[in-house]
């Protein structure tokens, strides 16, 4: 056997290894939603019985749909985590975008370098060592809390620092100056610039931020908790503390919640994804 045949033999053998390797991770990733999808259509006694199994003794059911969607005001709690998400992610999205454009365009600018370093420092802040300050300040110095006004406007604060680092890279190596300087010679001022020529071409670094954000406020649970104690304003990932007593637990009315509140995100995603590595990119390679 040749150096060339042994090397490609090799390259085969950890071609084949890194293959096996990245299955295993997916099964282990994926693991969690498929026991979801087997076990929310079989009652309590075949769940606890064998989870593992594709349909339980008493067969295939439905009834957990219904009675998850009642127990937890589906209905009302899906209208808060949407008009919370929507809200907080166009909010970041619009505020991080215009901060970046700002900053990078005014590098020279102390103020700007400043405001940018304090912004990358925070994100290594922990949100626990604010939980504390967070509640004895907003609620018992302001009394702003139990509102969903404070908590998309805390979403948005706690994540415009890690948007604006990726408009910040994607302005920075994506969009020539020179294009900025047609505009303004055409007649535009730099408000119109910004809309008509920046902000349209960061679109997959707005899909990748859209999809980032919206399923971090989606699935929040330790922030609404906080802030929101009104059972009227709940939303989906608070609601479900229905399901759990004190004694026992209905894990099939849990499957079901958990369903319903994975499936809009994930349209949400499947809509974005072709978005997601070209926007994550975009600032990675200057050109």
């Amino acid at each position: 056997m040749t150096q060339n045949e042994k090397a490609a033999k090799a390259k085969k053998t950890r071609h084949a290894i890194m293959i096996i390797v990245l299955i295993i991770v997916f099964i282990l990733f994926v693991l969690p939603f498929i026991l979801v999808l087997i076990n929310v259509f079989k009652d309590q006694a075949d769940i606890t019985a064998d989870p593992l199994a594709l349909i339980g003794e008493h067969g295939f059911t439905l009834k957990n749909f219904p009675e998850a969607m009642e127990k937890m005001d589906f209905f009302n709690v899906f209208k808060n985590s949407l008009f919370i998400t929507v809200c907080a992610t166009i909010l970041t999205i619009l505020v991080s975008a215009m901060a970046s454009f700002v900053i990078v365009r005014n590098g020279k600018w102390k103020a700007c370098a400043i405001l940018f370093a304090l912004m990358i420092a925070s994100m290594v802040i922990p949100f626990q060592v604010l939980m504390v300050p967070l509640v004895s300040v907003y609620g018992g110095i302001f009394h702003i809390l139990n509102s969903r006004i404070t908590l998309i406007l805390m979403h948005t604060g706690f994540s415009v620092s890690m948007a604006t680092f990726m408009f910040h890279g994607a302005i920075s190596s994506n969009i020539p100056l020179e294009l900025e300087e047609a505009a303004l010679i055409d007649g535009c001022n730099r408000w119109q610039t910004f809309w008509k020529i920046v902000f349209p071409l960061l679109k997959p670094t707005i899909a990748t931020v859209a999809i980032i954000d919206a399923m971090a406020f989606w699935n929040d649970y330790l922030l609404p908790s906080l802030v929101l104690t009104d059972k009227s304003i709940y939303t989906i990932p608070i609601a479900t503390q229905a399901f759990y007593g004190t004694y026992s637990t209905d894990i099939g009315l849990v499957m079901a919640a958990l369903l319903l509140a994975m499936l809009p995100i994930l349209i949400l995603y499947l809509f974005l994804q072709k978005y997601i590595v070209a926007g994550v990119t975009s600032g990675a390679v200057k050109g």
